[in-house]
């Protein structure tokens, strides 16, 4: 019995120890697999794909297993537009569809889902799904596609609607919704499908009440001067077949229909117009009244009430350029005291139909001095007693002073007078200063800025002297003395860039522009002889933009659809560029050489298009376990348990 009891302890020990192995190895083991990267795949639909004679209003879609629909309202686009947004919901395998508005007799329908459709578990999205149904005996498959960009800066234009009109007549755009529709992918992409053969008119909108109609000019749109007629051909194509979702089957050829026009580009802008109205007026300081209009407008007419003025200049205007901020700075004393003022202004405000009028009212302007304590005022007056406050000065020198800047001054409050007599630029050679002449000019909209200007030397060293009590402000405040030691940059710190241009129109004038990396201009030059030439930039990346000006006024304009005007062109260099110091740099630049929607580097292009990693994640997955080896132990040989837990199998989000 004992030596039974004996061997049985032996058999127990040796079944442990071969249990203990077996588990470290199947937890070794990767045990998690490929992650399930298939879009949810099509069983049937009720009605079918290019049905006849629908009646229904319903539409169910079922899939071969549970899936979601994503943005519904955003993603998925029902052609002709919906009045009433049809109820569009997933019920486990099936994604439904249920129209709120009467469907039309002797119309083809086309439920775009775009990428809503994902599977429920990873998100694995069903790319470019629709279906079609007509209510008559005729289906109608034509499709036109094409991008829509921003005018003005070439970025791609985000589920903005894309739509179609057989009406030609130039109030269709304005009063009537759209026959067929669609909408921009995060690359601009659009395709319009469902259209009978014919001739239609396109347009862009940025439908903000989504009524299908450019009924508010401060929506963005866009529309082609030409008339497109969709068609079709035969065409092949070339499709990859994979074994699974790292390895290539084959590559099989494809008979397809190609729909014409493909290649539609539109550019999208928004008005010039803005609703004027006052959107306030404030006395936050005893000597400054502030006007505030929603949009640039005409400067408006003041009339002042109460106080009655002593002279009619009683004010001193300083202004935005545009005239949608304006300040009043009070030169009255007599006005100056009043707690209270009361103006009467004549200024422009859009009405409902969208026309400037004349609007007057009466705007009343009140400042209250803060309430202080007696210690306080005591405090304060013995203060200003000691204290003598100067004007004060802003100016924009620098140690190191660009060379093509002039020196800027910017005072406090608008001055009585700037007498450039009692201010001094003087050059510095060998340390000796010798006066140098300069020209100084008042800034056209603000009284209290000026600016000073002289061919500056390369390398130069130059200061500027201003005297105490040299400016005096309408306040009576006079500016502290004022020294100011720099030199300017030498040529050798800067890079030059001259660019010889093709492409252009001709006989229009255009501008090159300097761009920062938030696609920012910060220089800018006139083209002259299909050339562009930009001395002393500073060196680093930058990158670079020509707008064609039609109108002649140095900036870009946007486009009028009543006046049926197309907004200016606008064209990118396709890359960075590297300017170096000390270096000439020359450059060829065919303008039309890139379509637009090639042009713009991604590195500053902010709607950057959205990327699906469908592969990524498996590759990673089969890199890793390829690390592993073949060997069952994670720990490879030496110490240590080799026993490690096994990566869970998750699911994949959609990316």
């Amino acid at each position: 019995m004992i030596r039974l009891l004996k061997h049985l302890s032996v058999l127990s020990y040796l079944a442990g120890t071969l249990f203990l192995l077996n588990s470290c190895a199947n937890m070794a083991s990767p045990t998690g697999g490929l992650y399930d990267e298939t879009p949810p795949r099509l069983i049937r639909s009720n009605p079918k794909n290019n049905a006849l004679n629908v009646s229904r209003n319903i539409v169910e879609i079922e899939f071969d297993e549970n899936i979601k629909v994503e943005k519904p309202t955003e993603k998925v686009i029902i052609t002709p537009p919906q009045i009433n947004m049809p109820v569009i919901k997933a019920v486990g395998k099936k994604a439904v569809v249920e129209f709120n508005d009467e469907l039309l007799p002797n119309t083809t329908y086309t439920i775009d889902f775009t990428d809503a459709i994902v599977d429920n578990n990873e998100g694995n999205p069903l790319e470019n799904f629709s279906l079609s149904f007509s209510t008559g005996d005729q289906l109608d498959t034509l499709a036109v596609s094409g991008k829509v960009l921003s005018a003005e800066n070439l970025e791609p234009a985000q589920g903005i609607y894309v739509g179609m009109h057989t009406n030609f007549d130039d109030t269709a755009f304005v009063k009537t919704p759209f026959e067929r529709i669609s909408r921009t992918d995060s690359r601009g992409r659009f395709t319009v499908r469902g259209l009978a053969p014919g001739r239609y008119k396109i347009f862009a909108l940025d439908d903000k009440n989504r009524d299908y109609k450019y009924d508010n000019p401060q929506e963005a749109i866009a529309f082609l001067d030409s008339i497109v007629v969709p068609s079709s051909m035969p065409a092949v194509r070339q499709d990859t077949v994979f074994k699974d979702s790292l390895t290539i089957d084959s590559i099989i050829t494809v008979n397809y229909t190609r729909f014409l026009p493909d290649d539609l580009l539109l550019r999208s802008f928004t008005s010039d117009f803005q609703r004027k109205y006052l959107q306030k007026s404030e006395r936050n300081q005893r000597e400054k009244l502030i006007v505030y209009f929603a949009a640039p407008t005409s400067e408006p007419v003041f009339e002042l009430l109460s106080p009655l003025p002593e002279r009619s200049d009683w004010y001193v205007m300083e202004k935005s350029k545009g005239n949608d901020t304006l300040m009043l700075w009070i030169v009255d004393s007599l006005v100056l005291r009043q707690d209270t003022i009361t103006l009467k202004m004549d200024y422009l405000k859009t009405d409902s139909l969208n026309l400037d009028q004349v609007q007057t009212d009466t705007l009343s302007f009140t400042f209250r001095e803060p309430k202080q304590s007696r210690k306080e005022k005591e405090e304060k007056e013995k203060k200003e007693k000691v204290e003598v406050r100067f004007l004060a000065i802003n100016h924009n020198i620098r140690s190191a002073h660009e060379i093509y800047l002039p020196v800027q001054l910017e005072f406090e409050q608008p001055v009585i007078d700037f007498d450039s007599s009692k201010v001094r630029l003087m050059q510095v050679v060998d340390s000796v200063s010798s006066p140098i002449p300069f020209t100084v000019t008042g800034d056209t909209l603000n009284p209290r800025k000026y600016s000073l200007r002289h061919k500056w030397e390369p390398g130069g060293k130059y200061s500027l002297a201003i005297d105490s009590a040299a400016i005096h402000s309408i306040y009576g405040l006079w500016n502290n003395k004022v020294e100011q030691v720099f030199t300017v940059k030498t040529l050798d710190q800067y890079g030059n860039l001259m660019i010889h241009l093709s492409g252009l129109p001709e006989g229009k004038p255009a501008y090159v522009e300097l761009l920062d990396k938030s696609d920012k201009p910060f220089r800018k030059v006139r083209v002259k002889n299909s050339e562009a030439l930009i001395f002393d930039i500073n060196p680093g990346v930058l990158y670079i933009r020509l707008f064609i000006d039609d109108n002649e006024d140095g900036e870009w304009t946007t486009g009028d659809y009543e006046q049926g005007r197309q907004p200016e062109m606008v064209y990118y260099y396709p890359a960075a560029y590297e300017i170096r110091a000390y270096t000439d740099h020359e450059e060829s630049w065919n303008v039309t050489e890139l379509p637009l929607d090639k042009q713009k580097p991604l590195d500053i292009t902010k709607n950057k298009p959205e990327e699906r990693r469908r592969r990524s994640l498996n590759e990673e997955r089969q890199q890793q376990q390829n690390q592993r080896g073949s060997s069952p132990f994670s720990g490879g040989s030496g110490g240590g348990s080799g026993v490690t837990t096994p990566t869970p199998r998750r699911g994949v989000p959609s990316l």
